[in-house]
C-alpha cells in the first residue's frame, strides 16, 4: 500500500470518527436546549438540564458548545425551534421489540424516515403500546467507580430509597423506580456530586435471542437509527451473537 492511499484512509478514518462526534454533539446538544424550554437555564434548578450537561461533559463535548447550546434554549435565545419528545415502538429484524425515543420539529419527517429505516431492514413501525409492555421503564444513575467502594455505594442507595446497584471496576449503576429516582438522585448527589449519568429508560424484561441470519440487518438498523438526527434513544430486548459486528 503507498504512503498516499495510507494517509487518504487515515483521513477517511478520523472523517468518520468526526462526523459521528458531531452528531452525538448535535444530539447532545438538541436536548440541552429543550431542557432549557422545559424548565429554569440554571442547572442548579433544573434536574433534565443537568443531567443532559452530565451526559455531553461525559461525551467530552466542549465547553462553549455546551454554553451556547443553554443560551440558544434560554427563552429569548436565537433558537426558534419548536421540538417535541416523540416515542415510537417497533419491532426489528428477528422479531426483537425496539423503543425508540425522538426529539422532532416535524412528527411526519421523523415517522417517515423511522418507517423506511425499519422496512427496508426487516422490521415495522407498531402501534402505541405495542412493545412498551415488554420493558421496565426505569431511573438509571451512573457513578464513577472511584466515588465509593462498591459496599459504600450500595448502602447509599439503600438509604436513599433506590432498588439496586451494579458495581464494577469502572462505574456504579444504581436503578430506581421512576416514582424515586428524582429523590435517590438529590441524595446521591449530596453525598457523591454530580453522576455521570441520570436518566429514566428502559430496561428489556427479558431479552429475545437474535438468529445468526438476522443479526447483520438488525446492526445495520440500529447504525441508521443512531445515525438519524432526530433520534435520541434506541432501546431494544435483542441478543446479538457474540460474533455480530456492532
Amino acid at each position: 500500500m503507498s504512503g498516499h492511499s495510507h494517509s487518504k484512509n487515515i483521513q477517511h478514518v478520523k472523517n468518520a470518527s468526526d462526523a459521528k462526534k458531531a452528531k452525538i454533539f448535535n444530539k447532545l446538544a438538541r436536548e440541552i436546549m429543550v431542557s432549557c424550554k422545559m424548565g429554569a437555564p440554571d442547572a442548579a434548578h433544573n434536574p433534565r438540564l443537568r443531567a443532559a450537561i452530565a451526559e455531553a461533559r461525559v461525551s467530552i463535548m466542549p465547553r462553549e458548545r455546551i454554553e451556547r447550546a443553554i443560551k440558544s434554549g434560554t427563552p429569548g435565545g436565537d433558537d426558534k425551534s419548536n421540538y417535541e419528545e416523540v416515542r415510537y415502538e417497533a419491532y426489528g429484524p428477528g422479531g426483537c421489540a425496539l423503543i425508540i425515543e425522538a426529539l422532532t420539529d416535524n412528527r411526519n419527517r421523523t415517522a417517515s424516515e423511522l418507517r423506511t429505516a425499519l422496512s427496508k431492514n426487516g422490521g415495522n413501525l407498531g402501534e402505541s403500546n405495542s412493545v412498551s409492555f415488554m420493558f421496565d421503564r426505569i431511573g438509571e444513575i451512573v457513578f464513577p467507580a472511584d466515588k465509593a467502594s462498591a459496599d459504600a455505594m450500595f448502602e447509599a442507595v439503600i438509604e436513599a430509597g433506590g432498588d439496586n446497584v451494579e458495581s464494577d471496576a469502572e462505574s456504579h449503576v444504581v436503578t430506581t423506580n421512576v416514582e424515586d429516582f428524582g429523590s435517590v438522585r438529590a441524595a446521591l448527589e449530596a453525598k457523591y456530586g454530580e453522576p455521570s449519568s441520570a436518566k429514566l429508560t428502559w430496561n428489556p424484561k427479558s431479552p429475545t435471542p437474535t438468529s445468526s441470519d438476522a443479526a447483520p440487518a438488525l446492526v445495520k438498523l440500529l447504525d441508521i437509527l443512531e445515525d438519524n438526527d432526530d433520534v435520541q434513544n434506541v432501546y431494544g430486548n435483542y441478543e446479538l451473537p457474540e460474533d455480530a459486528a456492532v
